[in-house]
């Protein structure tokens, strides 16, 4: 409503417009106290007001039902029904909220929303309500509490709001726009300018938006452009009101006159069918306010300020007899609405009373409405209050019951300790969906529990683990049962939280602030990350697979190569093991072992990770081992020529793991056999005593190594199965002591924790008094580490405990082929000297350099992390920095820790899978260059898989040796996708998606085009990719790609298998070619590709403009290149011949990017123009694409 044309008097609201009120009202008050009180002469409440009694309601006749007080004297500004809950809100001008229940207007909520500006608008939602007031838009719960508050401009004059969608709103005012918020971020989207100023009042249909202004005129607008699409001129002064419904819009206001506005007794309605105006209809009330109120016909509800209200219908003639008459207390009405099933009517006066009208004795306000939530009664005691103060207060009034026994506040001192009440454990459903803002959580409350009541536990259990599988980690767990051991945040399970921009905005730097690289976890298989860290960093590894290259298609050990070298380009940024992984899942042995987990088992956790991660452990290292011996690198070790390791059937994965044995077989009779064996790792074997006695490490792991067991065997001299004796001797040491753990039951994990403590309470003995309770020290124990008795560092408790692995291990080759293992220290080093001088009597340090744990977690299933002394050569490379340090890898979470962690295995939730030692210098004895196997070849022309394929589909040019690339030669790139796996996504209760695993895609299609030279736009790249694995969705209407392309037998395309295709652009990488295309940070992602940040040039971000939305290809090709692509599919060659000529315009706008400002500002008007385009590019008038004439020209002249 326009409140400017009413009386200026009005404007000075004194408090004693209540005669009535104002002989019990104190002098001595302050009047600004009464606001939020109800009064009435007695002083009492709401009762005894002089307001007209209920009477009897008319079954269809509006009658008067209810009235009360909203706030004395202060004038209601807005009413308004809720939409959702059985209730009516009312605003005041002193920024006042109330709210009433049912139609017996009972008080539910009364809080202040704004100190000193009326509120002019409210607008309810489903979880809160909205109120406006001149320059806020204040989102607050039923109950008072803030949800947010947005601050508008301070020059801004807000009068109305409209919520287009559940979370869509538009604000508009007396300044020349309309601004568009989003309610789910709260920020402003849109501003919308309006050519006529001053919109009060604004409504929606299907088919447009209407804007009132204060000039008098009605706008029309586009629901998606918010274009003026009609405009009606209503009335000469000011718009009063109006309402719209069905076909017909209403409206009343002032017109001017010779002495100034005066308010005009016809209502102009218009026909929305013919854009016209209709009949005036002539009443006989000034209308202030009007509102459709259909039921079984259109009818007209208009009502005065005075307090008049008549009904007629829209295009009939108004009868006098149809008035009644509203009595409020005050002199004017201001604000009127109708509810939602059209069964009441709210008032609202300018002395602070609302009156409800309804035409049934009992209405609802709604036709379905929501219980409402109320608060708990206070329950008081009916005992009479005491008032302590009094000296003489007789205790005898508090009711005691008799007793001759001892009072339990007798109980001595000395019997009792302080033993306080535990804080109860936080829900886990509200830890699930907490958001943090800063240091603060937000979460919606799950109802579980009864409003500010908490039960507490009075007895904990005491109960421990049924079975060692049982253990609770993760925040949830953590809370919910305080007294189970706790798993330390770094090591829970890491998953990635995606948004509408899938990783770009997730914050991996967050949880890795090294430059090396993490692994993504959400690929199927995932498992194996931390062990594929492990090898990374065996530097003899990492090297000699690099070298590595063959011919087979799904090669394990090229596959590894092409990852290491990612994890080497990284500078922090996680990396992902897709194409080593699908090479995995091709391997039958991996799938016969049952590595290959389902997704829902691997969701699940229902696999048994550590005997899982054990397995795959030893299937790699034969896998690599068969995979190298059909390609051996001669030069890769530089030991003696005689040695067994240089055997011509061996591999380098042999010679760094290989353990060459003998198994005995001795037999009752007397007859002995010798094998020649040799294993790539070994598995420990405990000894079958419980007993707490110590039990070195050393001594069991020479016990697994020379195993000796009683087993039935087939004697040839017996010539049949006889109990033998059987007993393993090492003949040669391994360069990498692999051992798995097997602590596979309660069992294993209990002798783990014995000897830990058995250790723990040893080295107190051995430390005496020296052992730190933590890791500070004085001045003088720093002083004392400066002398040669200080030089080692005393540990403390904490480093001790759960400790029972040795950093270092020593072995010695004997004469008769036997072994000595014991564990080895700095202080044994110090005394015996360097263990390099003593490998030439054979005697051999190992140095533990990885150890794979198993994170127990029911909750979710648990994890696997590692933790890697990663070398100085890794330093070197990454950080410019010479030293060696341990960090824990897990998943894409990276983090430096101290020695002792990676030794320290509390068997509650941390227990050990695999150990990797390593002999001492071991890089010394192994060539680690490494010489790029991808030699240019690989560009030239290739035969196709397919074999329907003829010459006439040829849709490229290979490249001839004359135009091999260069250094900085620009090539253009797209490339085209298909799904494996759909996206799997839930949908929360406030609408919004949150995605859980996103779509698991495979690249189909690559094309990379010449990007200079004579052949500029020609591909010589055009390969369709042949994939074994079931696809879910061509993606046909975006990639172009249809069923049959990729299928070896039936298609005409040029088919290639995706590893010949990736060398080529290994190639072209290792080249230092630059990729110019549209979206390449997706297209590499997918293939699996690292490529270095100054060798992208990608057009998404060169057209963009800071916190804009990213521009489509199609749309920049028709604003620069007046081009029309992607008409019915995508088509790589057109996208990559398109991004090359937008990547020149880019040079060309840009003075080769020397005018950044003259740059800017053609971003403007692309921006501009894209909004008033809705980003959509017009259609074509005949549907030509030149895609296919300008290549097929081309190949066919050349």
């Amino acid at each position: 409503m326009n409140f400017e044309v009413l009386d200026p008097g009005l404007a000075e609201y004194a408090p004693a417009m209540h005669s009535t009120l104002d002989p019990v009202l104190d002098a001595h008050l302050n009047p600004s106290l009464l606001q939020n009180v109800e009064l009435d002469p007695e002083g009492v409440a709401l009762e005894a007001l002089p307001v007209q009694e209920s009477v009897h309601i008319m079954e269809g006749v509006y009658s008067e039902l209810h009235s009360v007080v909203a706030e004395v004297g202060v004038p209601v500004s807005v009413s308004h029904f809720d939409l959702h809950e059985e209730m009516l809100w009312v605003g005041s001008h002193g920024g006042h909220a109330t709210s009433f229940f049912g139609p017996a207007l009972e008080r539910y909520s009364s809080f202040q929303v704004n100190g000193s500006d009326d509120i002019r608008q409210i607008q309810s939602l489903e979880n809160g309500i909205l109120f406006l007031t001149k320059n806020n838009l204040k989102y607050m719960a039923r109950g008072g509490l803030i949800i947010f508050d947005y601050l508008l401009d301070e020059s801004e004059d807000m009068h109305s709001l409209l919520l287009t969608d559940s979370s869509t709103l538009l604000v508009g005012g007396l300044q020349n726009h309309i601004l568009e918020i989003d309610l789910n971020t709260v920020q402003e989207t849109q501003k919308y300018a309006v050519e006529t100023p001053g919109v009060t009042i604004m409504r929606q249909t299907n088919r447009f938006f209407f804007c009132g202004h204060t000039s008098g005129r009605v706008s029309l607008r586009d629901l998606r452009t918010f274009k003026v699409e009609h405009e009606f001129d209503a009335f000469s002064g000011s718009l009063s009101d109006f309402d719209v419904h069905g076909n017909l819009l209403a409206t009343c206001g002032f017109s001017s006159r010779l002495t100034g506005l005066a308010c005009d007794r016809f209502l102009k309605v218009y026909d929305l069918r013919m854009m016209r105006a209709i009949t005036p209809l002539q009443v006989h009330v000034d209308p202030a306010f009007l509102r459709f109120i259909p039921t079984y016909t259109s009818r007209l509800a208009i009502i005065s300020q005075s307090g008049q209200c008549q009904f007629c219908e829209p295009t009939g003639l108004a009868n006098p007899a149809d008035i009644f008459h509203v009595n409020p207390v005050g002199p004017l009405l201001m604000t009127f609405d109708v509810s939602a099933s059209k069964q009441a009517l709210a008032f609202g006066d300018s002395e602070g009373c609302v009156h409800l009208w309804t035409d049934s004795p009992e209405p609802s306000f709604n036709p379905y409405s929501r219980e409402t939530e109320f608060a708990l009664p206070c329950l008081v005691d009916s005992l009479p209050p005491l008032d302590w103060s009094q000296d003489l207060l007789p205790l005898s009034l508090i009711p005691v019951p008799l007793t001759t026994d001892t009072l339990l506040s007798d109980w001595p001192a000395a019997n009792s300790a302080p033993a306080p009440r535990r804080a109860p454990p936080v829900d886990a459903e509200i830890l699930r969906t907490m958001k943090k803002v800063g240091f603060i959580g937000y979460a919606p409350n799950p109802r579980t529990r009864l409003r500010n009541q908490i039960p507490y536990r009075l007895k904990e259990s005491d109960s421990e683990f049924d079975s060692f599988s049982q253990v609770t980690e993760s925040p949830i767990g953590r809370e919910e049962e305080p007294h189970r051991h706790m798993v330390s945040k770094k090591y829970r399970k890491v998953t990635i939280k995606y948004s509408k921009l899938g990783l770009e905005d997730f914050d991996f730097k967050h949880y890795n602030k090294t430059l090396f690289a993490g692994l993504e976890p959400h690929i199927p298989n995932a498992y194996c990350n931390c062990m594929i860290q492990v090898l990374y960093f065996l530097e003899p590894v990492r090297c000699l697979i690099q070298n590595h290259l063959c011919q087979k298609e799904f090669c394990l050990a090229c596959e590894l190569g092409f990852l290491f070298h990612m994890l080497d380009l990284s500078r922090g940024d996680p990396c992902q093991g897709s194409n080593f992984l699908r090479a995995f899942r091709t391997i039958p042995e991996a799938s016969a072992l049952g590595l290959i987990l389902a997704d829902s088992d691997e969701a699940s956790g229902k696999g048994n990770l550590a005997r899982l991660i054990q397995r795959w452990n030893r299937f790699i290292l034969t896998q690599l081992h068969q995979d190298l011996q059909e390609l051996e690198v001669p030069q890769a070790y530089r030991g003696a020529g005689g040695s067994s390791f240089c055997s011509s059937g061996d591999s380098v994965i042999g010679q760094l793991f290989s353990c060459e044995m003998e198994n005995c077989s001795l037999c009752r009779c007397g007859s002995e056999t010798v094998r020649a064996s040799s294993t790539l790792l070994f598995t420990l074997s405990y000894p079958e005593d419980k007993t707490g006695k110590n039990c070195d490490f050393a001594q069991v792991l020479k016990r697994s190594i020379c195993l000796e067991q009683n087993t039935q065997a087939w004697c040839d001299n017996c010539e049949k199965y006889q109990p033998t004796i059987q007993t393993r001797n090492i003949c040669h040491l391994p360069d990498i002591l692999v051992i798995n753990c097997e602590v596979n039951s309660l069992k294993e994990a209990d002798f783990w924790r014995i000897q830990a403590e058995v250790a723990f309470k040893i080295a107190i003995k051995k430390h005496g008094g020296e052992i730190s309770k933590n890791k500070e020290f004085a001045l003088a124990d720093w002083k004392e580490l400066g002398s040669p008795e200080g030089m080692l560092m005393c540990p403390s408790i904490e480093e001790l405990k759960n400790v029972w692995l040795p950093f270092s291990i020593r072995m010695k080759m004997t004469k008769n082929k036997g072994l000595d293992v014991c564990n080895w220290t700095d202080g044994d080093e110090m005394q015996w000297g360097p263990a390099r001088a003593e490998e030439e009597h054979g005697v051999y340090v190992y140095d533990l350099m990885a150890t794979v744990v198993h994170i127990l977690d029911s909750r979710t299933g648990g994890s696997l992390v590692a933790h890697i002394k990663v070398g100085e050569t890794y330093h070197q490379r990454k950080e410019g920095v010479t030293h060696q340090q341990w960090y824990l890898f897990n998943d894409f979470l990276i983090e430096p820790i101290d020695k002792h962690e990676a030794v320290q295995f509390d068997m509650n939730w941390k227990v050990p899978a695999i150990l990797y030692y390593i002999k001492r210098n071991l890089n010394s004895k192994y060539n680690l260059n490494i010489k790029n196997p991808i030699e240019a070849s690989v560009l030239l022309a290739e035969a196709s898989l397919a074999r329907k394929q003829r010459k006439t589909h040829t849709t490229f040019i290979p490249l001839m040796l004359n135009e091999m690339p260069q250094v900085g030669d620009l090539v253009g790139l797209d490339a085209e996708f298909v799904t494996l796996n759909e996206e799997e996504a839930e949908l929360r209760s406030d609408g919004t998606k949150s995605t859980i695993k996103p779509s698991q895609m495979s690249v189909a299609r690559i094309t990379c085009v010449r990007g200079q030279g004579p052949n500029e736009g020609i591909p010589f790249i055009d390969d369709y990719i042949s994939t074994q694995e079931q696809v879910v969705d061509y993606l046909t209407q975006y990639s172009g790609i249809k069923p049959g392309d990729l299928d070896a037998k039936i298609s005409s395309k040029h088919l290639t298998t995706l590893k010949s295709t990736y060398l080529k652009l290994r190639f072209l990488i290792d080249i230092g070619v630059k990729f110019v295309g549209h979206g390449l940070q997706k297209d590499f992602r997918v293939i699996n590709l690292m490529v270095p940040k100054d060798q992208v040039l990608d057009t998404v971000y060169l057209f963009h403009m800071p916190r804009k939305r990213m521009i489509s290809l199609r749309f920049l090709a028709w604003y620069f290149l007046d081009l029309k692509i992607q008409g019915e599919t995508h088509d790589s060659i057109e996208d990559a011949r398109t991004a090359l000529q937008l990547y020149r315009k880019y040079l060309e706008l840009s003075k080769n990017g020397t005018e950044p400002e003259s740059f800017h500002k053609v971003l403007k008007g692309l921006y501009e123009k894209g909004r008033k385009m809705d980003w959509k590019v017009p259609e074509p008038e005949g549907q030509t694409s030149p895609k296919n004439a300008a290549v097929f020209s081309s190949v066919l002249a050349l």
